[in-house]
């Protein structure tokens, strides 16, 4: 049924503080890696990636699908399912503890156990999930009020009477019409952008530090995703909330993020600022996604700009620069020979490309 778990405050881990992180980090993920190992052959779902994720900040992760957007984020949450395992890096928390958070206990995710106590009082505590698919995520044979009073008994100490109020009250915030209505309907019986305010409302049960966002405005029509854009802006901004919000879409982060994470076969290709990536992209993957927006501008009609190929298969990925067989730009004899990595080009941007600099990994 409902995913989250535990809500009291953890005890904290015995994990040493990361002194690298700053005050205003919240998250910081460096290097992290999760491979899938089957009789097939092993498939390298996040192959080292890294950003970071500050207090109040709007981080989007951009790619095609397959790109190991989601994998990241379940990576982070520490719900990859058997074959899959994280195998390599951080990730890097800052729990609640002093004021606004600053002075809290920054601990390392990867080294605790996924099923363990402390990975699931954090999750659905501190760091929540709104689900790609709604109907996926809630029960089909419990109404919306069982699910939600559920939720708030199993976490906090409190009556039925305590958690449907609690309950009732985030689904007004989330603006959802005649909650206490609502509390007696099953998820079949609402529309899909009320079933989303549904999990929007349960992701923020508990006051979470951290909300991640996958795909959410994917399965419903424009004029919703409009509205849950806006939702998920105006709660940004009255709780302070850091969020991942994780897309295909390039016009959607547009609207939402203030730093984008461009992903590729498990990559980070570039990140930076959004208005620095829109307006002056540095990979040539990123000015492709760009090219392939549709624009009301356009004074010809004919087919949109399109990304040559397909993202390889799994199991049968390139040499080199993931990206270099789609590549138009891509350099003979060191693409597809060595593997760019991820560098710093000004104080805003930084890019995985031969093009903007010669860092390789070591072979």
């Amino acid at each position: 049924m409902f995913w989250a778990t535990a809500c009291a405050m953890p005890p904290t881990p015995t994990i040493d503080r990361h002194t690298a992180m700053t005050e205003k980090n919240l998250l910081t993920v460096k290097n992290l890696k999760t491979l899938f190992v089957m009789d097939e052959g092993t498939s390298t779902a996040v192959d080292g990636v890294s950003f970071t994720v500050d207090q109040g900040q709007v981080v989007g992760i951009v790619g095609e699908s397959g790109c190991g957007k989601s994998v990241t984020i379940k990576s982070i949450l520490r719900i990859i399912q058997k074959p899959g395992q994280v195998v390599g890096g951080e990730i890097l928390f800052r729990q609640a503890g002093g004021k606004n958070g600053a002075d809290g206990e920054v601990i390392d995710l990867a080294k605790l156990d996924g099923r363990g106590k402390e990975m699931r009082a954090i999750r659905g505590n501190q760091i929540t999930l709104i689900p790609q698919e709604p109907m996926a995520a809630l029960s089909p044979v419990h109404t919306i009020g069982n699910q939600l009073i559920e939720a708030v008994r199993l976490h906090m100490d409190v009556s039925k009477v305590q958690a449907a109020e609690i309950a009732i009250k985030r689904m007004a915030e989330v603006g959802m019409p005649n909650p206490e209505e609502r509390m007696e309907l099953y998820s079949w019986e609402l529309s899909g952008g009320l079933r989303q305010r549904v999990m929007i409302a349960m992701a923020l049960l508990c006051n979470p530090r951290l909300l991640i966002a996958d795909e959410p405005t994917t399965a419903i029509d424009v004029t919703t995703q409009a509205q849950v854009l806006s939702l998920l802006r105006d709660l940004q901004e009255n709780h302070d909330l850091a969020i991942i919000f994780i897309t295909h879409d390039l016009g959607v982060i547009a609207q939402v993020a203030d730093d984008v994470v461009v992903m590729y076969l498990g990559r980070v290709m570039e990140s930076g600022p959004v208005d620095d990536i829109f307006h002056n992209p540095l990979h040539p993957y990123t000015k492709a996604l760009l090219a392939s927006i549709p624009s009301v501008h356009g004074t010809t009609r004919g087919p949109l700009p399109a990304i040559e190929g397909a993202i390889p298969h799994p199991f049968n990925r390139p040499t080199g620069c993931p990206f270099h067989p789609r590549c138009a730009s891509h350099i003979p004899g060191t693409c597809d020979r060595r593997t760019p990595v991820l560098v710093a080009k000004n104080d805003r941007q930084s890019v995985s490309c031969f093009l903007q600099n010669d860092a390789a990994e070591e072979d």
